[in-house]
């Protein structure tokens, strides 16, 4: 089995974060944390356990924080037990090519998506019965007994197989193709967030960052509600004219509170020291960055009573970020994390299976979002790429299985 995956190993994390961003060839040191490697492929653990080979995988953002050390040891999840390692590559779409004598779900030659598998380990996973509530629910990224002993997954997206639990992979539509199903994953962090909180006909609502995550949530906005107003903010070129494509109306390229001003016809307001605040500002920001700087601007681009998602993940704590327009303006601060189950018009269902919906509908253009393919044994170059989004034009870097 090959894999890249990373190893909760203090020293060699701390060092990783220390020197990684003087000179990234250090992840793969044998100083770093990370490895990259030919394994023993791993027995079964369990009769509902299956082995699945890997087709292609898209390289997220969150696997870089896990390579790179992005995140700082003081959050709060941080104090968690979690997992001893962390196998890199979840946006990927694979194929059965084993499963235990107890599975039921599956049949060898069925193309699975990766579900809850990079989490860990969660009720269903162990097996454990009653359930916890949040298992009961379906949102297995909370589940509460995730520590318990018991068996667990082997490998990852970024490889050529992983072992895992039946319920912590899902079936893919069949009438989608490798690239659409590869990027069913990434689409539902976007489908997640917007039917959380979902904007109306006639909102103004604004895009923070035009990664794949914010570039996705422009499109899910757009086809879960056309008669919103979107406003996107996109760094680079690239960015501004995909963003377009998917459904902006207003692009902003910096960190403008007069341009917010005069987009949503609200009025901008400074002071000596101050960046200033819009009042009346967008009805509904999803910020798909959610770093201090961006959080900071959001709450004073918002208007009162509006409401901030934070799409975006920021692996550090935020102390400078001013939250006084929560009780001064009313506004809304909330967060989502990955993918579950939503309610959308009455109707209660797996994230994936919006998405399914959405592409059955024709409301998911994915033309021009892969914008590099990689081999797997190219994968340094492929991190590479990812990593310098504005000098190479990436949206969605894929590693493609050439084994």
């Amino acid at each position: 089995m090959r894999a890249i995956y990373v190893d909760k190993h203090i020293p060699r994390a701390l060092l990783t974060k220390a020197l990684a961003p003087l000179w990234p060839g250090f992840v793969w040191t044998p100083l770093s944390a990370a490895r990259a490697a030919e394994l023993a492929d791993p027995p079964l653990p369990g009769p509902r356990w299956l082995r699945v080979h890997n087709l292609q995988c898209g390289i997220c953002a969150s696997d870089l924080s896990l390579l790179f050390v992005h995140a700082d040891p003081a959050i709060a999840p941080a104090a968690l037990p979690g997992l001893a390692r962390f196998w890199l590559g979840h946006e990927t779409v694979s194929v059965v090519t084993e499963a235990g004598p107890g599975v039921t779900r599956f049949r060898v030659g069925d193309r699975v998506l990766m579900d809850t598998h990079f989490a860990g380990a969660n009720c269903e996973t162990l097996e454990i019965e009653p359930k916890c509530r949040y298992c009961a629910e379906g949102d297995y990224h909370f589940c509460v007994n995730k520590s318990e002993p018991g068996p667990r997954g082997a490998g990852g997206g970024f490889g050529d197989s992983y072992v895992t639990h039946e319920t912590a992979v899902y079936p893919a539509a069949p009438e989608l193709n490798t690239d659409q199903a590869m990027l069913v994953e990434p689409i539902s962090i976007a489908v997640y967030g917007v039917m959380r909180f979902p904007p109306r006909p006639g909102d103004r609502v604004m895009v923070i960052g035009a990664g794949i995550i914010g570039l996705l949530t422009v499109m899910v906005v757009h086809a879960l509600e056309p008669q919103a107003e979107i406003t996107v903010l996109a760094r680079y070129p690239h960015q501004q004219q995909m963003a377009e494509k998917l459904g902006a109306r207003h692009l902003l390229s910096r960190a403008d509170y007069a341009a917010v001003a005069r987009i949503t016809g609200g009025k901008f307001f400074s002071a000596p020291l101050n960046r200033g605040v819009v009042v009346g500002g967008f009805d509904l920001i999803y910020d798909c960055v959610a770093d201090p700087r961006t959080t900071n601007n959001a709450l004073r681009w918002v208007r009162a009573g509006g409401t901030v998602v934070m799409i975006g993940a920021h692996m550090a704590p935020m102390p400078k970020v001013d939250l006084t327009p929560i009780w001064y303006h009313h506004v809304n601060l909330v967060g989502t994390y990955g993918h579950g189950m939503n309610n959308w018009n009455g109707v209660h269902k797996h994230t994936y299976e919006w998405v399914f919906d959405l592409f059955r509908q024709d409301k998911l253009e994915i033309n021009g979002l892969i914008t590099h393919r990689f081999p797997l044994r190219d994968y340094k170059e492929a991190i590479r790429v990812a990593t310098a989004k504005g000098r190479e034009r990436a949206i969605k870097v894929i590693l493609v299985n050439d084994a």
